[in-house]
């Protein structure tokens, strides 16, 4: 921030819903003026901009050459990474970015080694961090850690044809599911190695050249010795579950981005998360970008460790085979 300057000015980079969401969250800040919005689709960029009394781009050089930014909100879709981070970077400035990564493990590893270099403040939206639950369930799991591990993700299939495309959003996994593992990482600690298989749909009408797994089966093994299985599907209307039930000595705790029931024998209490997980991980970027205490849960470089699960996963399935995480290699060099 420039001397005397009241408000962060900042810039979004990516115009669809996620990027929404957020706009929502930072348009209620006093302390924050969003001034740029650049998509390539710039009638949407127009939209959105419109709305805020900020300028639209088509472009996210463009955006960053014409406006002063304090920061950049990067929500782009998997198959986008890369060159705006780049760009970003050697403009620098502070980013957040929302998950995934990027589609391959070697531009994510890239784009994390040059953050460190530089010292950019960085915030990766894996905003289930941020519940006040997930703070309940770390507490609750000091001294008495869980033995096994049960992720869901079951769930609709997103509207955005992108979404749909392997080689565009890198599968549900990837783009979506990723939430479950950063929670199982979050809360008990490294994962080790993960086996998977899939299936494929043969044809679904109302998604024309889906070609992403419709179902997926995963198991985890972590550095504490816990083990774990994520399951997940796209083949709903509706979200189903999402979430991870823990099972330690005496205790059962199921967590969801909506509410939480720990279970010790006496009853099922159900009670409902009560902070806004993505209003809280916005002000914790913010403030960390006006140079005040850094409480951002997760920078870059943890975020690219949960990427690195997802992605291992995505190889395991194609291979078949069990993968280690430390062994991981670029799916489109193997």
């Amino acid at each position: 921030m420039r001397i005397g300057q009241t408000h962060l000015r900042i810039g979004f980079i990516g115009a669809g819903g996620i990027a929404e969401r957020h706009v929502g969250v930072l348009s209620a800040m006093e302390d924050v003026a969003i001034v740029g919005v650049a998509d390539p689709d710039f009638a949407r960029a127009a939209d959105l901009a419109g709305r805020l009394g900020a300028r639209a781009y088509n472009s996210h050089a463009d955006l960053i050459v014409m406006e002063k930014l304090d920061a950049a909100y990067i929500c782009i879709p998997p198959f986008a990474h890369g060159d705006v981070e780049a760009a970003v970077i050697a403009a620098a400035l502070p980013f957040f970015v929302e998950k995934p990564l990027s589609l391959d493990i070697a531009s994510a590893e890239r784009i994390s080694r040059t953050v460190a270099a530089r010292g950019v403040v960085t915030a990766v939206g894996y905003h289930w961090r941020y519940l006040d639950t997930v703070q309940e369930v770390r507490d609750l799991l000091v001294g008495n850690p869980p033995a096994l591990v049960v992720g869901y993700w079951l769930d609709q299939t997103p509207a955005p044809r992108w979404w749909w495309r392997q080689g565009q959003s890198g599968g549900q996994i990837v783009e979506q599911a990723t939430h479950a593992i950063d929670l199982a990482r979050y809360l008990v600690g490294e994962i080790t190695e993960v086996y998977a298989q899939d299936a494929h749909t043969a044809e679904r009408r109302d998604f024309p050249g889906l070609d992403i797994a419709t179902a997926t089966a995963v198991s985890l093994r972590f550095a504490t010795g816990a083990v774990g299985t994520l399951s997940a599907t796209c083949l709903l209307g509706w979200p189903h579950r999402t979430g991870l039930h823990l099972f330690c000595d005496g205790m059962a705790i199921e967590l969801s981005d909506r509410d939480i029931m720990v279970d010790v024998g006496r009853g099922r209490p159900l009670r409902q998360a009560g902070s806004d997980a993505v209003e809280l991980e916005d002000r914790h970027f913010l403030d960390a970008v006006r140079g005040l205490p850094n409480r951002i849960r997760c920078p870059y470089g943890e975020a690219l460790k949960s990427h690195r699960v997802t992605l291992a996963i995505a190889q395991s399935a194609a291979s078949r085979q069990p993968v280690k995480i430390d062994s991981l290699v670029d799916l489109a060099d193997a």
